[in-house]
């Protein structure tokens, strides 16, 4: 425990005089770095995670939470499955989904396309992002019809437009197990821009009956996805549905998208250890200048020693000295991260217009503004971790300073 005298002298010493403003400006520096780097390190985990979201909602508006398949590749009676997936508590809809990979060719050629038969009508149950087109509707989408919606960029490569003719390539499986291309009609009847360079870039929508024409599948369906109450719950729902129901697999969206959130996750773990380095930078100058301090107290401490203080007593007296430096910053710290972070999605569009430059332009980005979601686990680590570290710079000083030998001290004096 602290008495008041170790107390009042820690605090003491944190007040300069004339010839120590050369420590207490070190000093300063160590607090203002503190604050800096612990504000800094919440801001910017902040807009990850606003970036993460961001990047879960727009893969999530052209695709289902999960999916359940057969392991033979076709289900046949995808009726029946679907009503068994909805039964599961956690379901909010099911939907059928023929898909195929092939080539698209257009007005400039062959490109690359995956498409994706649905039933627009189950569908609109799965999620309303699938009916934002750009151009053109989803109702083109029925069965008979052989209208393909396709993403923006994909339109773009093609050189199509709603209306005009495009032939689908397709690999279509025969009775021995090789591969046999056929080719395809098909009329644009509109175009989409999800946000996600895969989806526009490469993907394209057709009735489910209309795609399991070209793969002579009769009624069968390849997979059928379902929406959860609670996305977070897919992987345990899709886990719960292969186990219950028989011979089927079943996937959900953090499987099918792991890559994107797993370049999200590595970049916030590099940028918290960059960042962390200013932190550590500041926790380094709270040891010089803490050591500085106790060169210039020798005679102060021999004093103190000789009037019945203990090492251990010294040594709460600059770990009071040090934490104060320390913890300030860091509290400053937080509270100057946290209303950061949340003002951020205003703050930045007052710098754009003050600089003149806008940091996220439409033309190259998907996402114009800078989302931030502040997250209080995120908050309550940085902040432990911070205290800790200034705490542990406190140690080697403090302890420096009970090693003094008063008698050696004072003969100098």
């Amino acid at each position: 425990m602290l008495a008041p005298v170790e107390l009042f002298i820690g605090l003491r010493y944190l007040r300069a005089k004339r010839r120590t403003r050369f420590v207490s400006f070190i000093t300063l520096i160590s607090l203002l770095g503190i604050t800096l780097g612990v504000a800094a390190l919440i801001v910017i985990l902040s807009v990850m995670n606003g970036f993460e979201g961001e990047l879960r909602e727009r893969l999530l508006s052209m695709s289902a939470h999960g999916s359940v398949g057969a392991e033979s590749g076709r289900i046949e009676d995808w009726a029946e499955l679907a009503r068994q997936v909805e039964a599961d508590s956690g379901v909010v809809a099911a939907a059928p989904l023929v898909q195929l990979e092939g080539m698209l060719e257009g007005d400039r050629g062959l490109t690359a396309v995956l498409v994706n038969g649905i039933d627009p009508v189950s569908e609109a149950r799965l999620g309303d992002g699938m009916l934002n087109l750009v151009e053109g509707s989803l109702a083109e989408l029925s069965a008979g019809s052989r209208a393909i919606v396709v993403g923006r960029l994909l339109a773009f490569e093609a050189g199509v437009a709603p209306g005009d003719g495009v032939t689908l390539l397709i690999p279509r499986p025969v009775g021995d197990g090789t591969m046999r291309p056929v080719l395809e009609r098909f009329v644009v009847g509109g175009i989409f821009e999800a946000g996600i360079q895969d989806h526009d870039a490469r993907l394209a929508l057709v009735h489910y009956a209309d795609a399991a024409a070209v793969l002579e599948f009769g009624d069968a369906v390849t997979a059928v996805r379902f929406r959860a109450a609670d996305v977070m719950q897919a992987p345990a729902i899709a886990a719960r549905l292969e186990e219950g129901i028989d011979d089927v697999v079943a996937s959900d969206w953090t499987v099918e998208n792991a890559s994107y959130f797993r370049a999200i996750r590595l970049e916030k773990m590099m940028m918290s250890l960059i960042l962390s380095l200013i932190i550590g930078v500041a926790a380094f100058n709270i040891v010089a200048s803490l050591v500085m301090v106790v060169t210039d107290k020798t005679g102060d401490i021999a004093v103190l020693r000789t009037l019945g203080m203990g090492p251990g007593d010294v040594v709460k007296v600059f770990f009071v000295q040090g934490a104060v430096i320390g913890w300030a910053g860091v509290l400053i710290g937080v509270l100057l991260g946290v209303v950061l972070a949340i003002y951020v999605p205003v703050i930045a569009p007052v710098l754009e217009r003050l600089l003149g430059f806008q940091i996220m332009p439409g033309d190259v980005y998907y996402v114009t503004r800078i989302p931030s979601v502040l997250n209080w686990g995120h908050v309550a680590v940085i902040a432990a971790s911070a205290f800790a570290l200034t705490s542990l710079a406190t140690l080697y000083p403090a302890r420096r300073a009970a090693m003094i030998n008063p008698s050696v001290a004072l003969r100098y004096e």
